[in-house]
């Protein structure tokens, strides 16, 4: 006979969902004829009735409560089609067999089993946001005696862990992995994934490895204060990902999840949700999850359904409840709108931003009038921040080309405040065709990556970067002069970030990291610095210098920053302030360089704005800028 129905309801989840006593499944199927669940891991399958889920001839979806089915269980559906058989994984799986990818199970998965030690966060808000993106599978692996285990070995989000206090002092307020769902291969970017509900296998560790690893978590932990973890806490995918967000959080570090929903796959596999239902005609118009669309070697999500919707939104969901993400960044959301997903945009923002207001909502955003990303329905699609372009073109500009003209710059920082800005990330600075963008060290001097030119001139452009309006995005390495492009590759040695260089192996890039550090604390500690105030008040070709004023709207708290890119010192030169009086010269990117600079040039801490009026503003003062420098006064 077939399933029972008890448990099943109207808002029961699609996947397999723990209930009292049981299982409850709900899968969907539409065009399916019959579908059976094959438990405990059964490698062939004959159809068993006791199995068959039941079918609801609205929805299309298969329905059935299996008793005595726990936690760690192994299943996979059985699909009769009109175009064959055989199996499919679970779409919503929270977890895969860690062996035997694509041909594997999926585990039923207890959301309330990991014991979360973050009770008392807060998310930051968006305007607090200083977001560092990295790629889990090369961003840092060290053994025990601190040896580099990355050489042709996939790191994991338990090495990733354990780089959570660098991060934290380094000031960062957010970290943004790239995609962590499943995907196919041992590497690769993660924008191809299959299975989207569950942590990428390749990032997670062996249960026989596990025990160093749960050694260091408890360790960090312990360093704030929690309690620890046991190993079975520890030994699941889905614990090692939420482990990972927990550390995050104890450090004062949000997670930021990139989740990719205008495809799926570059090639999926026969038991992924690829023709979920095994129709007579398995052509583009006959997939149940997918438009007749393609983008990027995977197949375009049909946005027009209300079940695919419904899917690409529980999975955003369950990043935010689940895996207690800070925030969401959607990949190529101009896609999505340009494959007739606009509606769904409104519906996901409206949805997320009801359940989850805390959330930051990114949206990777490039059609033709970016502010309707970041605009409230109906005009927009609601979310909280957008890509820019702007900042990022007009500094990598100038840092390339001496003549340039630094009122790009002075464009660039006019952008909005909801802009999500960057001068390096994944997709430009990787070592792949049609990418191969020059991180900012090598721009700034081909020839030496690390000669005063370039080092100087990189300390303006991450000054630029971190004292505008809008959120500041930072790629792996950027904070300590990586000139390298990146791989993601485990097996391109000489395209991983260099820890040993920034650590002390290489004085520059120890200086830069300093600079780094110190700049963003400064972000953090003056608000203006974070605020949409900005007054571009002075852009001076002659001697490539520009001037702005930031403040808090209705409030003040003014600080100016003045930069050049000047390759000659600047005295004497007379600058207009927004108010009179002394200001406290309270960085410069000079004093940085073979730190303590013994040469630095600057201010003795602070100039008088006794001035006559200039550049718009009442008064004005005498400063020495330093060549290719920025200083911030307060």
């Amino acid at each position: 006979m077939a399933a029972s129905q008890e448990h099943i309801t109207a808002g029961l989840p699609r996947g397999a969902t723990l209930v009292d006593g049981g299982v409850a499944f709900r899968f969907w199927a539409p065009a399916a004829q019959r579908v059976y669940v094959a438990l405990d891991g059964v490698f062939t399958y004959l159809p068993d009735p006791d199995d068959e889920l039941v079918r609801d001839p609205e929805t299309g979806d298969w329905t059935g409560f299996f008793p005595g089915v726990e936690a760690g269980t192994k299943y996979r559906f059985y699909v009769i089609g009109a175009g064959g058989e055989g199996f499919k994984r679970d779409p919503q799986a929270r977890e895969l067999e860690l062996y035997g990818y694509p041909e594997c199970d999926a585990l039923v998965v207890d959301d309330s089993a990991y014991p979360w030690h973050d009770q008392d966060w807060t998310s930051p808000a968006t305007a607090d946001l200083i977001v560092y993106q990295f790629h889990v599978g090369v961003f840092s692996a060290s053994d025990p005696l601190g040896h580099d285990r990355r050489a042709h070995r996939t790191a994991k989000l338990l090495d990733a862990v354990q780089r959570v206090p660098y991060l934290a002092g380094l000031g960062v307020t957010a970290v943004q992995p790239l995609p962590v769902n499943e995907f196919q291969g041992e590497w690769s970017l993660g924008y191809n994934g299959t299975d989207l509900f569950s942590p990428e296998m390749d990032y997670c560790v062996d249960p026989r490895a596990l025990p160093p690893y749960l050694d260091a978590v408890n360790d960090l932990l312990a360093a704030r204060g929690a309690g620890p973890l046991k190993f079975e806490q520890l030994a699941g995918q889905a614990n090692q990902l939420k482990a990972f967000v927990d550390i995050c959080h104890r450090y004062g570090v949000a997670v930021i999840f990139d989740v990719v929903y205008n495809h799926a796959g570059g090639g999926l596999d026969p038991q992924s949700l690829d023709y979920i239902d095994l129709p007579e005609d398995p052509g583009p118009y006959n997939n149940a999850y997918f438009s007749s669309e393609g983008w990027a070697g995977g197949r375009v999500f049909a946005f027009d359904r209300r079940p695919v919707r419904d899917y690409l939104t529980a999975n955003a969901l369950m990043f935010l409840r689940d895996f207690h993400a800070d925030g969401l960044r959607l990949d190529e959301v101009s896609v999505i709108d340009a494959k007739g997903g606009w509606t769904f945009c409104q519906e996901l923002t409206a949805t997320l931003r009801a359940a989850h207001p805390d959330a930051t909502l990114i949206a990777e955003y490039w059609a033709e009038i970016p502010r309707l990303a970041v605009e409230p329905p109906p005009a927009g699609m609601g979310f909280h921040l957008a890509y820019s372009d702007a900042l990022r073109n007009g500094v990598r500009a100038v840092v390339a080309d001496r003549g340039a003209g630094t009122g790009r710059i002075a464009d660039g920082l006019r952008a909005p405040g909801w802009s999500y800005h960057c001068l390096e990330n994944h997709d430009l600075v990787l070592d792949m065709d049609d990418h191969r963008a020059a991180r900012i060290a090598h721009l700034a001097d081909g020839s030496d990556p690390r000669s005063w030119y370039a080092r100087s001139r990189s300390r303006v452009a991450s000054g630029v970067l971190l004292t505008a309006p809008g959120v500041p995005l930072i790629f792996m390495g950027q904070e300590f002069l990586e000139d390298k492009l990146w791989s993601d590759s485990p097996g391109r040695t000489d395209r991983l970030i260099w820890w040993d260089g920034a650590l002390g192996g290489d004085r520059h890039m120890a200086d830069f990291l300093r600079f780094f550090r110190e700049l963003i604390r400064l972000r953090r500690a003056l608000p203006a610095l974070r605020s949409t105030g900005l007054n571009v008040f002075s852009v001076d070709e002659a001697n490539r210098v520009v001037a702005f004023h930031r403040w808090v709207p209705g409030v003040g708290e003014d600080v100016v920053v003045v930069l050049t890119f000047s390759e000659s010192t600047l005295h004497d030169y007379r600058l207009g302030l927004p108010r009179a009086g002394r200001w406290r010269e309270v960085f410069n990117s000079d004093y940085y360089d073979n730190f303590p600079n013994p040469e630095v040039a600057g201010n003795g801490g602070s100039v008088v704005a006794d001035g006559p009026a200039m550049h718009g503003l009442g008064q004005s003062t005498t400063l020495t800028i330093p060549a290719n420098a920025l200083l911030i006064l307060r």
